[in-house]
């Protein structure tokens, strides 16, 4: 969409210092303008503009109210004569910010949340809510996150896999307990991102990670290659279970984390640095010969660190066998972390969810529209040499197939 100047007149802004409305007297003219400005970009003119790319004719607009966490606005949405426009700004912001408010509304209505919940939820949408309200709401909301996170993978091969997990404290069988919300990102064929799907548990286990992974595969998760993750013993399990000789990458983050604990403070520093040097290698021989120069300087300083470090720096250089310019971004977790990032400014608002079903409303609803914006968003990665890479590698097995079947000897 083009660039367009938002304005903003004195009455709301003196409305805006009045404290009438809070952030909302901003807002609303500004998601107002947006909306102007898309249907300007869907018809290809704005009003009274004559030219030969129009697409279609303004027809007046009509009121829609959006509930934000604000307060309640009052929004004009624009109309065209043939009836064809559809804004993305309700189902795409409404989505995340719905099931905020719902987790809140469940709070008061079981009777689990303290006064300054009751509060907050007044405040957002003006009101109190009642049991068969909050059933009413989240039926849409419900059916949303569901068809999302049911949809089929089919359609495309998922070269690359990046995997953590959250913990949540959720209201269950009369008490708080911590709860995992495990999420899977998949990097497509094309080079898009898109968010795969999440599993709750009751904890990281091997069978929780095993339960969600095959029911990736159940909706047609297939074509990976790598899979990036942390070293959780039953994670790594399940992901060689279900792809058999996929090349499995050690979260480097997590890795230097690990090792570092185990250096003395004074020795810290240099330790980031030798791992510079392993982690940065251009090849995994390249590797190995650092190694070997660094590990007498690392047994002196940091035994138990080098301890740790012979134990897991195969894994976590495991992407060097990729061609370079994959190497940076699937070398750790941060894609997934940063995503875990929004649910925790999230969660901050709930601090206990009421139950289960409320978790997967609201990380379910932030999956749905983080997935939309991704993989409809800017390519991710180019995918040329990695099918290059892929061939090349194809070829040579095959090769070494057809040698050893012609050797002497062989049956």
């Amino acid at each position: 969409m083009a660039t367009f100047e938002i304005s903003i007149d004195d009455e709301k802004i003196q409305e805006l210092l009045r404290g009438d409305r809070g952030m909302a007297a901003l807002l609303e003219p500004i998601l107002n303008q947006i909306l102007q400005a898309e249907m300007t970009f869907c018809l290809g003119a704005s009003p009274e503009e004559r030219t030969d790319d129009r697409q279609g004719y303004r027809n007046g607009s009509y009121q829609r109210k959006l509930t934000t966490r604000v307060g309640r606005l009052e929004l004009e949405v624009p109309r065209d004569r043939e009836g064809e426009f559809q804004t993305a700004l309700f189902q795409r912001y409404q989505r995340s910010e719905k099931a905020l408010v719902l987790a809140l509304m469940q709070m008061v209505v079981q009777g689990v949340s303290t006064r300054r919940v009751k509060e907050i939820t007044t405040e957002l949408c003006g009101r109190e809510f009642s049991k068969s309200t909050v059933s009413r709401l989240t039926g849409e909301l419900d059916e949303q996150v569901e068809a999302w996170a049911s949809r089929s993978l089919e359609e495309q091969d998922y070269p690359f896999l990046v995997l953590d997990a959250m913990h949540l404290k959720v209201r269950r069988q009369g008490a708080v307990r911590s709860t995992t919300v495990m999420l899977a990102v998949g990097i497509n064929e094309t080079g898009q991102r898109e968010i795969l799907g999440l599993e709750t548990a009751f904890g990281e286990t091997a069978e929780g990670w095993r339960r969600f992974i095959r029911g990736l595969k159940r909706r047609g998760l297939s074509g990976v290659e790598l899979a990036t993750s942390d070293a959780h013993d039953g994670l790594v399990q399940a992901l060689r279970e279900a792809f058999p000789g996929l090349i499995w990458q050690r979260c480097q983050a997590h890795f230097r984390r690990n090792v570092i604990d185990q250096t003395p403070s004074d020795h810290r520093d240099r330790m980031h640095q030798l791992l510079d040097q392993l982690l940065k290698a251009s090849s995994p021989s390249d590797m190995q010969r650092r190694f070997e120069e660094v590990s007498g300087e690392i047994e002196k300083k940091a035994p138990e660190a080098l301890k740790v470090l012979e134990g897991g720096l195969f894994d976590a250089t495991a992407v060097l066998a990729l061609p370079g310019k994959y190497r940076r971004r699937l070398r750790t977790t941060n894609m997934v972390e940063r995503f875990i990032e929004e649910i925790r400014r999230r969660e901050k608002v709930i601090r206990i969810f009421p139950n289960l079903e409320s978790v997967k409303r609201l990380v379910g609803a932030l999956c749905a529209e983080t997935h939309e914006e991704w993989s409809t968003g800017r390519r991710y990665l180019t995918m040329d040499a990695f099918f290059e890479w892929k061939a090349i590698h194809q070829t040579q097995e095959l090769e070494a197939e057809e040698l050893a079947a012609t050797a002497p000897g062989a049956v």
